[in-house]
């Protein structure tokens, strides 16, 4: 497979000059919720120096250039073009009709002082009628829902109303960002093999054609970016992969990477770095925003658990250490409990064994704000995949596999979770589209 087809340009289609950010920048959302109105809200704030971009790689990272000894340590967003906060423009679709300020208040994330402060531009922010259907999404039902006779009229619709948002509000590019509820489980079918099966089911209403599949879809007719930030099955389909290789479009996902799954990340290479090996490890969660009442349907909880008990098996590689990793247990929970809002809390209780067999013990209390974590993540996904697109990358961005808990890969590939090996994935992707040598930490050169 050729560099250009697994979404990264080769290094003969850039010496080192990218394309600028000229203009304005669209962020469309899908959800006008806790993490969409917490990440616009902390961008105004942000613009306005009443708070830093902390958990933002693009606004806070550097980036080591050449050897140690070069002292080339450049914040990311002076490395490469990416688009100002004060050149981004906000706009929604949601099933509930309140402006962002509304529904950052009904979040319950953000304090209300730090939101009185920018009610004059949430307000101005109100989301347009959301393709909506409660048989994906049990536990919720909104009014400011779209209708038509089928799904594709619905992507038709969806298709005029990012056309219009960017002549309005005079944006020269845009991207796309699924922030919306997990959907229920669903497994690929016959009708998202080809682009034409896939469009005649829209037209058939099929029930294989999910919501966030619509979304996706209208996003790629119209040649937009799309990063999933559920574990829905959206994009990652035949006939949509096939859809934005052919529009040039650049996509990424699945299910972004906050909380629990993203501490696993951290330690579960740490242990295996070690040879230490593992019995079990048992993860459970309370939370009570409206991704916990989500989560608390069985179908919509089976879409999670996929993603999140996938990350220890790739990063732990049973088969290829049986004595450390063969039949480790592995439990995850999540529970509804409405008093603790977006203040999520995860415990997890990690037996595991050293030398000669002894067994020890980790257990983690991690007291987190899920939309706090996931906010960042959605201004770094905004600017790389815009970044993307100006450098000509399309399909699957697998260097942006450092945000989610499932990540994207070529078909037959199976996904890299190590949060450190995903870094480095992503900055020597930013080091090739410059033309900058790759790094490797061999380091021999030091010593010879």
């Amino acid at each position: 497979m050729s560099a250009e087809k697994n979404g990264t340009p080769s290094a003969g289609q850039n010496g080192g000059e990218l394309a600028p950010a000229k203009g304005k920048l669209g962020v469309l959302l899908v959800g006008l919720g806790a993490v969409s109105t917490t990440f616009i809200a902390g961008v105004e704030a942000i613009k306005r120096g009443l708070a830093e971009p902390v958990g933002s790689l693009t606004q806070m990272g550097a980036i080591r250039l050449g050897k140690r000894t070069e002292n080339r340590n450049p914040l990311i967003k002076e490395f490469v073009p990416l688009a100002g906060l004060g050149d981004i423009v906000f706009g929604a679709w949601d099933i509930f009709p309140d402006s962002a300020y509304e529904a950052a208040l009904t979040a319950g994330v953000l304090e209300k002082e730090l939101l009185s402060q920018l009610k004059t531009q949430l307000q101005k922010i109100k989301p347009m009628k959301a393709v909506f259907d409660q048989s994906y999404v049990k536990r919720l039902n909104g009014t400011n829902v779209k209708e038509g006779k089928n799904k594709f009229e619905l992507a038709e619709q969806l298709i005029a109303e990012i056309a219009e948002f960017k002549r309005k509000n005079r944006c020269s590019r845009l991207v796309i960002v699924w922030a919306a509820s997990t959907e229920i489980f669903l497994k690929p079918h016959a009708v998202h093999k080809t682009l034409k099966s896939f469009e005649q089911a829209m037209r058939d209403n099929h029930k294989a054609i999910a919501p966030s599949m619509v979304y996706a879809y209208a996003a790629l007719k119209s040649g937009v970016p799309f990063a999933n930030g559920a574990p829905n099955l959206t994009v990652d389909i035949p006939a949509l992969m096939d859809l934005a290789n052919t529009n040039g479009v650049p996509v990424c996902g699945k299910d972004f990477k906050t909380g629990q799954t993203l501490m696993k990340t951290i330690l579960a290479p740490g242990l295996k770095s070690r040879m230490l090996g593992l019995h079990g490890w048992y993860s459970t969660n309370i939370l009570g925003n409206r991704d916990g009442e989500v989560l608390d349907d069985p179908e919509s909880f089976k879409t999670k658990e996929e993603s999140k008990l996938s990350v220890l098996e790739y990063i732990l590689q049973p088969d290829v250490y049986p004595q450390l990793y063969k039949d480790f247990s592995h439990v995850v929970r999540i529970n509804y409990y409405p008093p603790r809002g977006d203040n999520k809390e995860g415990w997890d209780n990690i037996d595991i064994f050293g030398w000669l067999g002894y067994p020890m013990q980790i257990k983690i209390d991690f007291l987190c704000r899920d939309s706090i974590l996931a906010a960042p993540i959605v201004l770094d996904l905004a600017l790389f995949l815009d970044l993307a697109q100006r450098c000509g990358m399309k399909g699957t961005q697998e260097w942006l596999s450092f945000y989610f808990k499932s990540p994207m890969t070529a078909p037959g590939l199976y996904p890299e979770h190590d949060i450190f090996i995903q870094l480095m994935k992503l900055k020597n992707t930013l080091r090739h589209l410059r033309g900058e040598d790759l790094i490797t930490h061999l380091g021999l050169e030091y010593y010879d």
